[in-house]
């Protein structure tokens, strides 16, 4: 393990630990710990950790239901902004990053729209453009590589805002919609189905995914044990067979 993972892995394990032998902090609970989990993890978290209950979607409605009440173990958001703004809110314990992910451009594999490059987005009068809300990870991503590039005129194309990243990647594989931006590592299951189109580095935004363990969870040996698969060697080698990569 790299000495800075490791030294979060040790200090996450170590946070959550504090009171846990206080009966205010915890709810026992039989069965699986209760996930809320970015859907881009929607994949891979099974893969890691096979026994958690999950529930995925777009980590802006993730960190809404966690305000409301929900009950739940751990929270993994693919944007600081949710897990930290909890962290503030004494919702969540004390964050940390296991992962991170870049941005791709995907079309229909027929291509009708004849899209070659992200500048072709600002050529095409008649483009269907799918995007998620600005206050989803993916949609406040998407809004970054725009502003880089000068294309943030491009959104006037939109014809769906998505609710998550999963939203965007169906309706492209369908044909529903001429491109979307989407994470690379949603790309996989639908390989056959879309064309990837790549923009330069300097327009990529940084995409890092935290995990944070509930203030009360309802079990909090079973919502450190995520967090154990998820820091370890293992919970690691599933994250990079995924294509995502690993916080430095």
């Amino acid at each position: 393990m790299r000495r800075p993972l490791a030294i979060a892995f040790l200090a996450a394990i170590a946070a959550v630990a504090v009171g846990a032998a206080s009966a205010r902090d915890t709810v026992r609970a039989e069965g699986p710990a209760t996930v809320l989990a970015a859907a881009s993890l929607t994949e891979v978290l099974p893969r890691i950790d096979p026994s958690v209950r999950a529930s995925f979607g777009g980590s802006n409605q993730l960190a809404q239901q966690a305000r409301q009440g929900f009950s739940f173990d751990v929270f993994l958001s693919a944007s600081p902004q949710y897990t930290q703004a909890l962290h503030a809110e004494g919702l969540v314990r004390k964050p940390v990053a296991f992962a991170t992910n870049t941005l791709v451009l995907i079309v229909p594999r027929a291509n009708q729209a004849r899209i070659a490059t992200i500048a072709d987005l600002a050529r095409r009068r008649e483009l269907k453009l799918v995007v998620a809300g600005p206050k989803v990870p993916i949609g406040l991503y998407t809004r970054e590589v725009l502003k880089r590039l000068k294309l943030l005129r491009v959104l006037r194309k939109t014809v769906s805002l998505e609710p998550d990243v999963k939203g965007i990647v169906g309706k492209v594989a369908l044909g529903e919609a001429d491109a979307g931006f989407v994470y690379a590592t949603d790309v996989r299951p639908v390989a056959t189905k879309v064309r990837v189109i790549r923009f330069p580095r300097t327009a990529q935004p940084t995409v890092v995914y935290e995990a944070a363990i509930a203030a009360r969870p309802r079990d909090l040996e079973a919502a450190q044990a995520v967090l154990i698969s998820l820091l370890g060697a293992d919970g690691r080698r599933a994250l990079r067979a995924a294509g995502f990569g690993l916080p430095e």
